[in-house]
């Protein structure tokens, strides 16, 4: 018996499957990550979308999960905001509805906790003698702590907010 169309995993050959595997083993990867991966290492179209089928058929490809997870290790290990959060997902080919629902378990207290974090880390002790001896070195440290929150995907309103708490509570230590 054989069919018209043959099963995927037969057309796909094995060094597309293996690469994808290879691929998977370093991280977990998006859909269109995936295939653009499978595609510079010099696969067909159709040996790719074989490949993606059984991927899918596996359940070892999976846009959702994959932003749960990601969404989830850069905001704790990596200290990322949404914003960033969101643009890297939108660069990995994720739709914006699974992006969106992705960003709904980032608690923004947790968001913000993680801002203030990331701010005290950079108020070295030698920064907070500087403040304190000179209060005009404050506006250079303002201009440098709410930048390097933005530039990590935190809204503006947030990174202001959490460095004028933290110089403000320098000052209030002395």
């Amino acid at each position: 018996m054989s069919s018209t169309t043959p099963d995927p995993e037969e057309r796909a050959g094995p060094s597309a499957w293996d690469a994808a595997l290879r691929l998977l083993g370093v991280r977990a990867r998006s859909r269109q990550e995936m295939a653009e991966r499978l595609a510079r290492k010099g696969f067909d179209a159709d040996t790719v979308d074989d490949v993606m089928i059984r991927l899918e058929k596996h359940q070892l490809v999976d846009d959702s999960e994959f932003a749960n997870e990601w969404v989830r290790s850069r905001h704790t290990h990596s200290g990322r905001g949404r914003v960033a959060l969101r643009q890297e997902l939108r660069r990995k080919g994720i739709d914006a509805g699974i992006i969106e629902a992705a960003l709904d378990d980032v608690d923004p207290d947790d968001e913000r906790a993680v801002a203030g974090e990331l701010v005290a880390k950079k108020l070295t002790p030698i920064q907070i003698d500087r403040l304190r001896a000179d209060p005009a070195v404050r506006d250079t440290m303002f201009r440098r702590l709410a930048g390097m929150l933005m530039r990590r995907g935190y809204p503006q309103s947030m990174a202001i907010d959490v460095v004028t708490e933290a110089l403000d509570g320098v000052n209030t230590e002395v």
